[in-house]
């Protein structure tokens, strides 16, 4: 592959002169080239001050060219799988005077956002739903006549989701013209690419080999069964032998490729060829590219610059936050290794997020008892119940984001078998520059209506290495622990965590008048809010419920028989923890008095653009100021009422 460097900036930039995608359709492939190596530099430059996502972004800029040279975007349609890699794609689509506020609060998305440009077809921050997305597009545009080209542009990562494979199975029944762009920058389904290759995929991409394919298919199919069958079968093993498209093949799409996704030489005239063989049917061509590519500290990073903070460009040397507490993945991680250390049935599965969920230190310690399914949650998740079938302990840990995927399993496959399964939701809560697609704000909504569920949420990290323990000894039903991402608060750390009594809070502090109680990390605030309550000459209690389910009933009687105001606070949405206290309340005659005023906080019915989470929690009134104010105002509230009253 070429393996272009940084360009020096030039005063003859093409970058200055494109402000649109039909800025470059009259640009020569030499152009072309100068105009990818800018771009490419214009991305560096652009994440070296705001972080992100990168290596992915510098390994389409090539791609990113050719697709908007040879195809009439917006019109035509392309859908970006997850939607990271696109940076460069927004530079060239109108947004480059904004590049530099990716991913801060009011700036650019760090991914495809429908409302952010019309050349963002389809947003996205999970993966692999880019040719669903795309198939339907396309199936809109036949009801409508229409003659423009949709391209799904895919990782091969993302190709190991079961949803990818569901839509390419439907779209080779259908027979839609779809274009699949299969970018394998991983060298993980691809044989050596070269001129050969090239040479190969320009060949069957074109009209004349097409044409002649359908004819020598009527020819063959004057002959008896037998030398038909033969005839389909030797050219198919031909294809197969020359590309490695079989697979492909077999779900009814015409493969194309292997090629050298950062050659325009070998790139434009392929696409070129498929945008104007208009022969019904979906069409896959398979590029090879490389993350990071062009930028040496990226090519020479194991994770090939995936995420990353600000960093200086010309040494790639990455700005590190100043050390603090450990990070409670980090924290996790430990805690499961202490307890595997100790029982020897316990095994962790991740969904393709080994180091995102701290697992990879854990697969140092026990590689044998280490599982990476890929981008399958709903996979791990079945996975982890059959493990626990047979008596094994699996730790699932996924981002609550994703966790989301593979609810139908946790409902089907675990809880109705009230299989011990656990699950480690990392990500818990607000995430900042990630966005609302990355946003833990549902699970304990979505997963405490589940009868035989336990749910805990540490309100430090010491209480984290207490719930991996608690559940690690459960046995007979599944569990869920949430935490959130970033640092802890600096706790003094155990050698192994203890197991708590199941369905049990505590109380911090005792008061008589207000009462806060917390579900997870939300806890400090609470502490801090009640400090200020008690300059305002309010007595406050603050409680760790420490569970959503089984709630702890006693304490919650408790706080409402001896307290004029009880506020619930939790870190996730509507639905949660607070509807669930409530809900408890209500059907246990607690507020039939009157005595006691109730108020839920929890995130806003709205999903949350990305920035800063301090600032996205003192928005949502889940700070220690919000906490007063509600608290307050309840108080205020109910003192009119029961003056009304009486």
């Amino acid at each position: 592959m070429e393996t272009p460097s940084l360009p020096v900036p030039s005063t003859d930039s093409l970058l200055d002169t494109v402000h649109l995608p039909a800025d470059i359709r009259g640009y020569s492939a030499d152009q072309l080239k100068q105009l990818a190596a800018e771009l490419r530099a214009e991305t560096v430059q652009a994440v070296s001050h705001t972080g992100g996502h990168l290596g992915a972004g510098l390994g389409v800029v090539e791609l990113t060219v050719a697709l908007h040279h040879v195809f009439n975007t917006p019109e035509d349609r392309i859908v970006w799988d997850v939607g990271h890699q696109t940076y460069p794609h927004k530079i060239l689509t109108g947004r480059r005077d904004r590049i530099r506020t990716l991913r801060q609060p009011g700036g650019l998305s760090g991914f495809c956002k429908r409302d952010e440009s019309p050349y963002d077809a389809f947003g996205a921050g999970h993966s692999s739903t880019s040719i669903s997305a795309a198939l339907g597009m396309a199936q809109a545009r036949d009801f409508e006549g229409g003659k423009n080209e949709v391209i799904a542009v895919i990782g091969d990562g993302a190709m190991s989701a079961g949803m990818a494979y569901e839509a390419m199975n439907n779209a080779g029944a259908l027979g839609t013209r779809l274009i699949v762009i299969l970018n394998d920058n991983d060298m993980s389904i691809a044989p050596p690419v070269g001129a050969m290759s090239a040479y190969l995929s320009r060949l069957i991409s074109s009209h004349p080999y097409r044409s002649f394919r359908h004819i020598a298919k009527v020819v063959a199919g004057k002959f008896p069964a037998p030398l038909m069958r033969a005839a389909k079968n030797a050219e198919k093993y031909v294809r197969g032998m020359a590309t490695g498209g079989t697979l492909f093949e077999e779900l009814g799409f015409y493969y194309v490729g292997p090629v050298d996704g950062h050659n325009l030489d070998h790139l434009l005239p392929i696409l070129k060829n498929i945008r104007d063989e208009k022969e019904s049917g979906p069409v896959l061509l398979h590029v090879v590219t490389q993350k990071g590519h062009g930028y040496a500290p990226a090519e020479a990073s194991d994770d090939k610059y995936h995420g990353v903070s600000t960093f200086d460009v010309v040494t790639g040397t990455q700005k590190k936050s100043i050390a603090g507490a450990p990070s409670y993945t980090k924290v996790f991680a430990d805690a499961l290794i202490a307890e595997a250390q100790a029982d020897p049935k316990i095994v962790a599965i991740t969904a393709a997020m080994p180091s995102g969920t701290g697992l990879d230190t854990f697969g140092t310690r026990f590689p044998e008892r280490t599982f990476d399914t890929g981008i399958a949650e709903q996979h791990a998740v079945t996975f982890a119940a059959g493990l626990a079938a047979e008596g094994y302990k699996p730790f699932v840990a996924i981002y609550s984001t994703f966790l989301q995927r593979a609810y139908d399993q946790i409902v089907h496959d675990v809880a109705v078998q009230s299989l011990p399964v656990r699950f480690a939701i990392d990500r818990a809560g607000l995430v900042g520059a990630d966005g609302p697609t990355h946003a833990g704000s549902f699970d304990v909504a979505y997963l405490a209506t589940l009868p035989n569920m336990i749910i805990m949420a540490p309100a430090d990290e010491a209480e984290l290495m207490h719930m991996v323990a608690t559940a690690a000894s459960v046995n007979d039903r599944p569990s869920a622990l949430r935490y959130p991402r970033g640092e802890g608060i600096g706790m003094a750390l155990p050698a192994r965590g203890e197991v708590l009594p199941i369905g049990k809070g505590r109380i911090l502090r005792e008061g008589t008048a207000i009462a806060l109680l917390s579900l997870g990390t939300r806890l400090r605030e609470c502490m801090k809010a009640a400090e200020e309550l008690e300059k305002h000459g309010l007595s406050t209690t603050v409680a760790d419920a420490r569970f959503t389910k089984p709630l702890d009933e006693d304490l919650i009687r408790k706080l409402l028989s001896t307290h004029e105001v009880l506020v619930t606070v939790e870190e996730g949405s509507s639905g949660g923890f607070g509807a669930h206290v409530l809900a408890f309340a209500a059907q246990d005659g607690l507020l039939d008095s009157g005595t006691c005023a109730v108020r839920t906080l929890c995130l806003p019915d709205a999903f949350l653009e990305q920035g800063a989470p301090a600032a996205m929690y003192e928005a949502a009134g889940l700070n220690a100021n919000g906490i007063v104010k509600t608290a307050l105002a309840a108080l205020k509230s109910h003192a009119v009422r029961l003056h009304s009253a009486g």
